[in-house]
């Protein structure tokens, strides 16, 4: 179990602005990711070091986005003025998360230009909704040379988050202690003053740190 990446949903002038504003923030260059089309979202990437990225996602005008969790998720967090939307672990078995959650992964891809796929399975969108703190957990399938961080070398590292919620939530909800998938990543957690979930994001970059 590691912490894989974060989740920023786009603001109201939509997933290129957005990304340029974060992009920019970071001295660093977006990659275009692709359509999600069993979500109806669509995604740009920003890769970091230790093999965590940041995702830009922002909901398309497709039936799909209004059906499956995660477009809902999207779309919920855009609504509401965009920004952080969640944080998401990379495990190697998701079958004690679909056994303590009751149900099934969900599967999850999005094809590159040249006919490769980037294929996955995900669980525990619908808890993300409901309680913004915790992660969804996510099973990398294919070829990891396609996995978001490695879409470009990267000197920008995730260095910290700032959580309202609290770790022993998140632990019980993982199953095991919450320090395991952020061994490399700092948290700070706070008391929520309404909704939980990511405050900030911290980034150690080549023009110093640099706080989303």
């Amino acid at each position: 179990m590691r912490m894989d990446h974060v989740s920023y949903a786009s603001e109201s002038d939509g997933l290129a602005a957005t990304t340029e504003r974060i992009s920019s923030a970071l001295g660093v260059k977006a990659v275009k990711g692709g359509i999600h089309p069993r979500f109806g979202t669509r995604n740009m990437i920003i890769p970091l070091t230790h093999h965590h990225y940041v995702e830009i996602v922002e909901c398309l005008d497709h039936p799909a986005s209004d059906k499956a969790p995660f477009g809902q998720a999207v779309r919920a967090r855009s609504s509401a003025g965009g920004g952080w939307m969640g944080w998401c672990v990379a495990v190697d078995d998701l079958a004690p998360f679909e056994s303590r959650l009751g149900r099934s992964a969900v599967p999850g891809n999005r094809k590159f230009p040249d006919g490769q796929e980037l294929v996955w399975q995900q669980i525990g969108i619908k808890g993300l909704i409901a309680d913004p703190q915790v992660p969804y957990m996510l099973k990398w399938d294919g070829n990891p040379a396609l996995h978001p961080s490695q879409a470009r070398p990267s000197t920008v590292r995730l260095a910290s988050l700032t959580i309202a919620g609290s770790a022993e939530r998140v632990t019980q909800w993982l199953g095991e202690p919450v320090e395991a998938p952020l061994e490399d990543v700092a948290v700070e957690w706070i008391a929520p003053r309404g909704t939980p979930g990511i405050m900030s994001v911290t980034f150690e970059t080549g023009n110093g740190t640099v706080t989303i």
